[in-house]
């Protein structure tokens, strides 16, 4: 279902990008399995099944497919968003019996500006058509008035209508798929493995959690802003409590719903503390709902985690990153070798020129956080947004751009025993007037570093650098109008590093800075590590400037452990309200 998804896509979203899930469900809207591009899906595709379940009850015949992208009337992470689901029926009694489901995001459903991702909304109601569980095809099929009604609400319908078209032909491939499970094995060993896989998952899971240790901890993190409010940070914290194998994330502290799009559904807060358990124990578990099912979730309504509707919900990604760390961090007080530092999060640009109906929409990656095990990858997508960077070749051919520089930023991973990954910068020349769209994190709090590690290197968007009319972009922004030659520069954040920097190898730190990852000063400030030239031109490590340098620094760090002020010999970033 997937591969059929991926290569009838018509924009680069889902073609190359790839923000696109498919999966199966038993006749309850249970997850059975799915092909995990995007984790969050894990959550949606079960409300939005429910969704379907409640309007329609019996009326569900063969030959129907039903969409929706509604956040609240379903379970899209967002309106661009859409879901397709497929009932599947017993073929001897036409009963129903499963779901073939897919998930793609949209290039343009309408709304106030091009990509309808507006971080200047207040409500869903600014951020394009939203759409309640609504039949689609009858008897095999499509409504032209559903197809009307979608493409007058889109600036770039051929695309929409397209993706949409691919979603439904890969939930048929798996359709058929299923029938020839059926038509193999019976529908009654196919029923007894829809409810036992979720079992085998909840099991699995509850029996490695409980080795870890009981108890308590907390961890926090902060979003930049919601995109109205700028300069105000918004809190996610979350209390990990376990006792044997018992695991439960409580969100009771953190901030109330914003005003701005930073919002996110209970659906995506479950399915990210989901990811979360996946990553700790174990890439080999089975993704159904029993992992929804295999720990606790308490989450008051009307927090930033669980917004009331109508709240905007558009920028979500932002939040659910801090989740997702936040979880992190907590849980790696209570479960050895499990320790990361922060990663870039997520960031996406949309550019619609004037004089075409193609949506131009870009996913972004940067550095990933050290672990306690391995450096951070860099100039990649991190934890539940698992997307691809699409090819200067594919973005240059579809769309009047030209990629001036694609390229590592040095110095932005976070310096640690561990280094950070390495953020991307990334710069585009506009070749017709456009709009431009912005949803990013992390341009004010950096990636946080772990167990001594620094923090990475905030990200940033400018538009017309080194002219006179450059300006600095906020990380949320939508209705930026650019105009043919103007440029536009996009760093994305590096990671944070893992453990003191000066535990690490002064080797290594050479390897850097001869690949270019970590400059000279750098490597002499943050690690300790200094550098001479042999005769044949290439870096090696001076071993008594070292020793001196190090010594200095751990003198520095026992000074400031006593006084309580600095905590190494580089001055730190702002890693949130209230901290140096």
């Amino acid at each position: 279902m997937q591969a059929s998804l991926f290569r009838s896509g018509y924009s680069t979203v889902i073609r190359e990008s790839q923000d696109a899930s498919c999966a199966l469900l038993a006749g309850d809207g249970r997850v059975v399995a799915q092909h995990v591009v995007l984790p969050l899906h894990m959550g949606a595709f079960p409300a939005c099944a429910r969704a379907v379940l409640e309007s329609y009850e019996a009326d569900v015949h063969p030959g129907d497919v039903f969409i929706l992208n509604h956040p609240y009337q379903g379970g899209s992470p967002h309106a661009p968003d859409m879901a397709a689901l497929v009932p599947l029926f017993d073929p001897e009694a036409g009963d129903l019996i499963a779901w073939s489901a897919s998930m793609a995001h949209k290039s343009d459903i309408g709304g106030p500006v091009a990509g309808s991702c507006w971080s200047g909304a207040t409500d869903i109601f600014g951020e394009g058509i939203q759409i309640p569980p609504v039949r689609y095809h009858q008897n095999g099929v499509p409504s032209s008035e559903v197809e009307r009604l979608l493409a007058a609400n889109s600036r770039a319908p051929r695309q929409l209508l397209g993706d949409l078209r691919g979603q439904i032909g890969a939930c048929h491939l798996g359709g058929r798929r299923v029938g020839e499970v059926i038509g193999r094995y019976g529908l009654a060993t196919l029923n007894w493995f829809f409810d036992e896989v979720g079992a085998v998952t909840r099991r699995g899971v509850r029996k490695e959690i409980a080795e870890w240790r009981d108890g308590s901890a907390t961890g926090v993190r902060w979003i930049d802003d919601d995109g109205i409010t700028l300069g105000r940070p918004v809190k996610v914290e979350v209390e990990v409590i376990k006792s044997g194998g018992d695991l439960q994330f409580d969100f009771s502290r953190s901030d109330g719903q914003t005003r701005g799009p930073a919002n996110i559904r209970y659906s995506l807060l479950q399915a990210a503390c989901a990811y979360v358990v996946v990553a700790l124990v174990g890439s080999d578990t089975y993704i159904n709902s029993g992992l929804l099912e295999s720990f606790g979730l308490v989450a008051p309504a009307g927090r930033v985690v669980n917004a009331d509707f109508p709240a905007p919900v558009n920028t979500y990604n932002p939040t659910v990153h801090a989740v997702v760390d936040a979880c992190f961090e907590a849980c790696s007080k209570l479960v050895d070798n499990r320790g990361r530092a922060d990663g870039c999060a997520s960031r996406s640009f949309v550019l619609k020129s004037e004089g075409s109906s193609a949506v131009q929409y870009e996913i972004f990656g940067g550095g990933a956080g050290a672990s306690d095990r391995r450096d951070g990858a860099s100039g990649t997508t991190v934890n539940h947004t698992n997307g691809r960077i699409a090819p200067v070749e594919i973005v240059e051919s579809e769309y009047p751009v030209r990629v001036l520089e694609t390229s590592l930023i040095p110095d932005s991973g976070g310096p640690g025993e561990h280094r950070g990954g390495l953020g991307i910068r990334r710069s585009y020349q506009v070749l017709e007037r456009s709009q431009f769209a912005l949803r990013s994190t992390r341009h004010e709090i950096p990636p946080s570093g772990a167990e001594g590690g620094l923090p990475g290197r905030c990200g940033r968007i400018v538009i017309n650098p080194g002219r006179t009319n450059e300006r600095l972009l906020p990380a949320r922004c939508a209705g930026v109008t650019l105009d043919a030659g103007d440029v536009f520069v996009l760093d994305s954040p590096g990671g944070g590093g893992y453990g003191n920097p000066t535990r690490r190898d002064p080797g290594e730190v050479a390897r850097d800075v001869t690949f270019g990852w970590c400059s000279q000063e750098s490597a002499f400030r943050d690690y300790g590590v200094a550098l001479g030239v042999d005769e044949e031109g290439c870096f090696e490590v001076d071993s008594a400037r070292t020793e001196a340098r190090r010594n200095e620094m751990a003198a520095l760090l026992a000074q400031a452990r006593e006084g309580g002020t600095s905590k190494s010999g580089r001055e730190t970033r702002r890693s949130g309200p209230g901290n140096a």
